[in-house]
């Protein structure tokens, strides 16, 4: 039962690697084969000979001599467990989500187009990919991908150059979201399960992360499609709103209140994002309702902002986040990927175990962040969840969240940025792979580089 359990996920995961090519949106085979796993389970709990239980991280003892009733108890729990902790995660994106939708209600990242004044292609190239580096770090690299290539296409109007930006973006805006908690779906996840700190997470990933950025940055304005000045198109202009910038930077600052107020309270993280967005919903009524502001901010009828932004979140995103965290959970339920990483603890080179103090190979991570360029990188997040039982704030989680963040970034499928930004520019696969891949791979190699050192310093 078994391998038909991992043949389902196999399957379902070249579904969704295909996604372009089977024209099938990749929420589809994500949500069919969590639910198939299950099933399966369900039908064979009895000739299960392990069972991994997730709160105590370990393997449930005697769990043959189990009563099948007992063991359908067992089941139906740790399929609770693992529902909670995956609607923890998507909670907590959706409460970001519609934050930054509030924002854009007030149009309030016009705020961030009126800073660029330059004609200068290295200039504006810099420009752009610190603002993702930074913005990814306070709204995630999705949404900072779609803040800047949206800003891109009223800025350029040669689509051939805009092509280079949106890769360079997509670049900077992984590398930023890798060192924030809540920067990347990934980093979210390794933070909700309590395996890394905020305060860890900077001071082991802000230097890594950055060089992953400026080191292709640097690469990329040395070639001759960067240099000499570009035509700004000025012509179409959406000037701010009255509370533009107020609620663009009200918005920014609730999303970096959310890890002050876990280290404060000790309440998971989407408690305060729940408060934040409560904040930010107060203020965008009451400017929504003030006779200064009222004309032009009403957008399809609809007079509440926080009701227009709720409608505009991408629910596709956050039904495939729970497909594939739930497919995950069945693996890691039957013991498999607990077996898995043992196999790999013992067949692979044990490169910088004496420096790193862990049990896990330097290798194994790296290729972790090199398989995140082929297969969606919050799986693999999520098995290795499932896979180590190393304490908080070991090195191996922040070279998790590296490696897994950055990585993505070799292949335009291989990260939500990269993903976005191929469905707004129509990128191609194989323009992305000769063009921009091996600046990727170069920032990404280099940051690893770099991470070595820093974990030396804590």
């Amino acid at each position: 039962m078994e391998a038909i359990i991992i043949t389902v996920f196999i399957t379902g995961y070249l579904a969704i690697t295909l996604e372009h090519s089977l024209k099938i949106d990749k929420l589809i085979p994500a949500l069919i084969m969590m639910a198939v796993s299950w099933a399966f389970i369900s039908f064979g709990i009895d000739d299960f000979k392990t069972w991994f239980d997730s709160s105590k991280h370990a393997l449930v003892a005697n769990f043959e001599n189990l009563t099948h009733d007992g063991k359908m108890h067992l089941m139906e729990e740790t399929l609770l467990h693992h529902l909670g902790k995956t609607a923890e995660i998507l909670v907590f994106l959706l409460g970001a989500m519609t934050i930054v939708e509030i924002i854009a209600y007030f149009n309030g990242f016009s705020t961030i187009k009126n800073f660029i004044k330059t004609k200068k292609k290295t200039k504006l190239l810099w420009i752009f990919c610190w603002l993702a580096f930074v913005l990814s770090a306070i709204i995630d690299n999705l949404t900072a991908t779609i803040v800047l290539i949206s800003l891109l296409q009223k800025l350029v109007k040669d689509r051939d150059i805009r092509l280079w930006f949106a890769g360079l973006i997509v670049i900077a805006a992984n590398a930023g979201g890798a060192f924030s908690p809540i920067g990347d779906v990934t980093t979210t996840m390794l933070w909700i399960a309590d395996k890394v700190s905020t305060t860890h997470l900077f001071g082991y990933l802000l230097l890594p992360s950055l060089a992953c950025m400026l080191v292709p940055t640097y690469l990329a304005s040395r070639l001759s499609v960067f240099k000499g000045n570009l035509e700004v198109d000025d012509t179409v202009q959406e000037p701010p709103g009255r509370f533009s910038g107020t609620m663009l930077y009200l918005g920014l600052s609730a999303i970096v209140f959310v890890p002050i107020f876990k280290m404060v309270t000790h309440l998971p993280p989407y408690v305060g994002m729940m408060l934040s967005l409560g904040v930010v919903a107060i203020f965008a009524e009451i400017y929504t309702s003030s006779k200064f502001s009222l004309e032009g901010l009403i957008k399809d009828g609809n007079s509440s902002p926080v009701h227009y932004s709720l409608s505009k979140i991408e629910l596709p995103s956050i039904l495939f986040f729970l497909g594939i965290l739930m497919a995950v959970a069945a693996l890691e339920s039957l013991g498999i990927l607990f077996g898995f990483a043992d196999w790999l603890k013992v067949a692979t080179p044990h490169i910088g175990t004496e420096v790193t103090g862990t049990a896990v190979s330097d290798l194994v991570v790296l290729l972790l962040g090199v398989g995140s360029a082929v297969i969606d990188n919050v799986p693999l997040v999520a098995a290795s969840l499932g896979m180590f039982s190393e304490s908080a704030d070991d090195i191996l989680w922040h070279f998790i969240a590296y490696s897994a963040g950055t990585g993505g970034s070799m292949l335009i499928i291989g990260s939500a940025a990269g993903v976005v930004a191929m469905g707004m520019e129509k990128i191609n696969f194989f323009w992305y792979l000769k063009k921009i891949t091996w600046l990727a791979f170069t920032g990404f190699i280099c940051g690893a580089l770099v991470f070595f050192f820093t974990r030396t310093l804590f």
